[in-house]
């Protein structure tokens, strides 16, 4: 416990010279902070319009939906303006010149992003009944989209990448590590991915920037889609560094598949705990040995008075 206001005074004379010395983890008078409250009510308020009549708590009638769905993207509109105004202060390399040119840009990019919703819709249906259709232990498409963790994370990647293709910074990132925080699922922005997405459980999935995949793609729990090595830093930056998995592909729980040249074809199988480096052919099985099991008989002694071993072909 702080005994005086002396040692309260160095103290704070102590953490202000931390800030100066290390201004990399400061933002003090700065007027181009994100406010991550706000981007995690637009990312709601998206999902109300992208799946109408679930999430909100009103009831929705038929009647009154143009105004309900009018109210919701002028609420978007508003606010979404507002942070990507602040988000291109982040862009040191296209930074507005003014603040006029900043919330011009802004407002043309949060319309463009707006018209794009219908077909983010058309592909997300598609999910859905990937899910759904995949899935033995789905009762119906609603218990898909109400309790699926992995499509809330397919949700979230398909509204931030269309943000990411618009170049606008943090916000696409801000939303995806919000999910990841959630499910447990880390899908990069940047990836690239096809209609008839599903991860089954998902824990653990990750998918990184630069991932191309393609249409009726199905990956389980602890699945990596990543990069050989990222020694090279920032200046990998923009380089093909994860995989291209290609229509109908599935991969299976705890597999690895690394490095911006390696494609696994139409119609590949990747079985649990492979780790792929190089490109697969189209529909080939790709599945690693099965250990040897060995069972410890702990009722009965062998002649050396040592417990007697035995492998799992001798009890079957």
């Amino acid at each position: 416990m702080i005994k005086d206001s002396k040692e309260m005074n160095g103290l704070v004379s102590s953490l202000l010279q931390s800030y100066e010395k290390y201004p990399i983890i400061s933002s003090i008078d700065s007027s181009s902070r994100i406010n991550r409250e706000v981007i995690l009510e637009i990312l709601e308020e998206l999902r109300w319009l992208v799946f109408p009549g679930y999430f909100e708590m009103r009831h929705l009638k038929s009647g009154a939906l143009s105004y309900h769905v009018g109210e919701i993207l002028e609420n978007v509109q508003y606010n979404l303006s507002k942070q990507v105004v602040r988000a291109l202060y982040h862009d040191t390399e296209r930074m507005p010149r003014s603040r006029e040119e900043a919330k011009e840009r802004a407002d043309a990019i949060v319309l463009e992003f707006l018209s794009r919703l219908p077909k983010v819709r058309e592909i997300l249906a598609t999910d859905v009944q990937a899910g759904y259709e995949g899935d033995p232990a789905a009762f119906n498409t609603d218990e898909v989209i109400l309790s699926y963790p992995g499509l809330y994370a397919i949700f979230t990647n398909r509204v931030a990448h269309e943000l990411h293709l618009l170049k606008v910074p943090l916000i696409p990132r801000m939303m995806t590590e919000y999910a990841h925080s959630l499910t447990g699922i880390d899908i990069h922005p940047g990836a690239t991915i096809g209609k008839y997405f599903f991860i089954d459980h998902g824990t653990g999935v990750v998918i990184g920037e630069t991932t191309r995949i393609g249409d009726k793609v199905k990956l389980y729990q602890g699945v990596t889609l990543g990069a050989l090595s990222t020694r090279g830093g920032q200046s990998l930056r923009g380089a093909k560094r994860h995989p291209t998995l290609e229509d109908s592909v599935t991969v299976y729980s705890g597999a690895s598949i690394l490095g911006g040249d390696t494609v696994i074809g139409t119609g590949a199988v990747i079985g649990s705990n492979a780790f792929i480096t190089s490109s697969v052919p189209p529909h080939t099985r790709v599945s690693i040995k099965n250990p040897e099991l060995q069972f410890k008989d702990r009722s009965r002694k062998g002649e050396l008075g040592q417990e007697g071993f035995f492998n799992r072909r001798e009890v079957d």
